[in-house]
């Protein structure tokens, strides 16, 4: 296991906090952050000091994994959200509610292990870190990521590349506020059906049947549809995903009329509204 914390850029990760604190022992918080170590110290510092209201004076938490590796800020809210909330999101209805008697530190462990299997996720480049030995030690049986994603030890440093913004927790909590729900119910597979790369919400294309799930780079699908025959822009084709019959224009006046209702943001540092579990 790694001694030394490994320093990521552009880190953008969600982490499970584990209270130890003998009168609140065995609550979790599951929360957001770009920056881990500065994340814990708030927490158990307090709310005076950038910590969240539900960890406040109930310490010491320790920061049990971590996840990141996500493209950027809202991939990781989106993700937060679900973990968050499985009941609520429409890519967990598979995942049953927690059981009486289960612990709840084990509940969020299998809920994380189903989500790291479905899309979008399970084609995320995604790292899932063991912040803490003993915790990895002893749970790390209970979360199966894809083979694709390592399994990983120790501690981790984020590095921001220069010139990034450096917003505080209390503005990045205004700009949230009350975006929970909206944050996953606006989270169309945001990983390309084609290339399975990510897909920004600017260059997305879906198929214009409302039961088809294609989600794609719109040169992805131009190629797909021109099948390399030299034509610069499609007239028609099928669809990857359901083979449905298409008119190139009608997906096109669908992507224009769904961007003129987009106003999109980016968040670049720590959300307020983790989950806090007993």
């Amino acid at each position: 296991m790694s001694c030394e914390p490994q320093v990521v850029e552009h880190f953008y990760g969600v982490y499970l906090l584990y209270c130890k604190n003998p009168k609140y022992r065995g609550r979790t918080y599951i929360g957001y952050t770009v920056n881990p170590s500065r994340r814990i110290k708030q927490h158990n510092a307090g709310k005076e000091f950038g910590g969240a209201w539900r960890t406040s004076n109930r310490g010491p938490w320790v920061m049990v994994l971590t996840v990141h590796g996500f493209p950027n800020s809202t991939a990781a809210l989106r993700f937060e959200w679900a973990w968050q909330h499985p009941e609520l999101s429409r890519r967990l209805k598979h995942v049953p509610k927690k059981k009486t008697r289960q612990k709840t530190i084990d509940y969020n462990l299998f809920v994380l292990s189903e989500m790291l299997k479905v899309g979008p996720w399970s084609r995320l480049p995604l790292t899932l870190r063991w912040v803490d030995d003993d915790f990895g030690q002893s749970h790390s049986t209970q979360v199966s990521p894809p083979l694709h994603m390592p399994i990983v030890y120790g501690k981790v440093v984020s590095k921001k590349p220069e010139g990034a913004s450096n917003k505080t927790d209390e503005s990045e909590k205004a700009k949230n506020r009350g975006k929970e729900n909206e944050i996953d119910n606006d989270a169309e597979e945001s990983v390309c059906s084609i290339c399975s790369t990510w897909v920004d919400k600017g260059d997305r294309i879906t198929c214009i049947k409302l039961s088809c799930r294609l989600v794609s780079h719109l040169v992805c699908l131009a190629e797909s549809f021109t099948g390399g025959t030299g034509m610069i822009l499609p007239v028609e084709g099928s669809c990857p995903l359901c083979h449905s019959e298409v008119l190139w224009g009608d997906l096109i006046r669908k992507k224009i009329g769904c961007n003129m209702h987009y106003n999109g943001e980016e968040d670049d540092d720590e959300s307020d509204y983790g989950d806090y579990s007993d």
